[in-house]
């Protein structure tokens, strides 16, 4: 396929892939197959997510993140690598880095009252951890995540006919998968002189899951590498989602598809005191999934480039590389 520099990451209507109309979805999954093929990025609109829950998700977790950092605190786990609940500023640093990021962040898993008792991945989750402060958190928090895990599947279906799959070939994989919505704040700074010269809001880093589904950010600030080394900045519109490949689908299609280096850059001087919020949705797989390329994407040209894993290895392995996990 021919290489494609884009300026903009490509907008694609998800409609056309639900709507029954066999050439609209047709040309969907092209479209979507060729922007994953060069950039991995791709903006997506009638995903299922409304304007007003988004701004119901924001509006709670800006008042989260005004807590108190002894009230937040109560809300960590490093014990299971901070997978539910509150991080602190600077855990989290990027791949092969020792600087922490410039933002503090909360993470929301499966509920475990929603998966049936004989599935024995319940047993592997630990509990969703809940602010008391804030009651009504949970309930706008799991309907976020519920929505985007739907939207989600529908991707994952487009993405497995684009590679000649079954269309259902990712369903029995990504049921009551290791899915995270990640609540984040990249706080002020103040005195910019007192942070570490070469600290960042988020390093350059490729994301860790099968796809990564992301609202409209509070602020600018993310770019994405492209091919030819040219950093461009993503914007989307307050009715789109930025949905992206993870290392994980990468794997998987031995490269075909491009977990493409991303990055969130500090903003001017000027501007380093005020805040800006995130929601990803980084979209796993169950742990037992196995990553070991497809041999549809091996072949003389393109040999197989990863050694084979399942989805819970390749993961324990990068927490670690993250500085998450001991």
């Amino acid at each position: 396929m021919t290489e494609i520099l884009y300026d903009e990451i490509p907008s694609l209507d998800l409609a056309d892939f639900t709507s029954g109309d066999a050439a609209k979805k047709a040309a969907f999954v092209e479209k979507l197959g060729q922007a994953y093929n060069n950039i991995g990025f791709a903006a997506i609109k009638n995903h299922g997510l409304s304007q007003e829950l988004q701004e119901k998700l924001y509006d709670i977790i800006k008042r989260y993140f005004q807590l108190p950092d002894e009230v937040k605190v109560k809300h960590e786990k490093p014990e299971i690598g901070y997978q539910r609940g509150y991080t602190g500023k600077g855990k989290e640093h990027a791949k092969g880095r020792n600087t922490g990021d410039l933002k503090e962040f909360y993470h929301v898993g499966q509920e475990l009252s929603d998966i049936p008792d004989n599935d024995p991945i319940k047993a592997e989750y630990p509990e969703n951890v809940w602010p008391e402060e804030l009651p009504e958190f949970k309930e706008i928090a799991l309907e976020t995540y519920k929505t985007l895990e739907a939207a989600g599947k529908n991707m994952l279906r487009a993405i497995a006919l684009y590679l000649e799959l079954p269309e259902d070939y990712f369903e029995d994989k990504v049921a009551y998968g290791n899915s995270i919505l990640r609540q984040i704040h990249y706080f002020p700074i103040t005195n910019p002189d007192e942070v570490p010269a070469d600290a960042v809001r988020a390093a350059e880093h490729g994301d860790i899951n099968l796809i990564t589904l992301l609202m409209g950010a509070s602020a600018d600030g993310l770019q994405v590498l492209r091919r030819d080394g040219k950093w461009i900045p993503i914007t989307a519109l307050p009715d789109q989602l930025v949905v992206n490949v993870g290392d994980m689908l990468e794997r998987l299609t031995n490269k075909k598809l491009k977990s493409t280096i991303h990055r969130v850059v500090n903003p001017p001087r000027e501007l380093m005191n005020t805040s800006r919020f995130s929601i990803p949705f980084f979209m796993h797989p169950r742990s037992e999934m196995d990553l070991t390329s497809l041999e549809s994407c091996i072949d003389e040209n393109n040999p197989k480039q990863f050694e084979d894993a399942t989805a819970g290895e390749f993961l324990d392995e990068r927490l670690r590389e993250l500085g998450l996990k001991k």
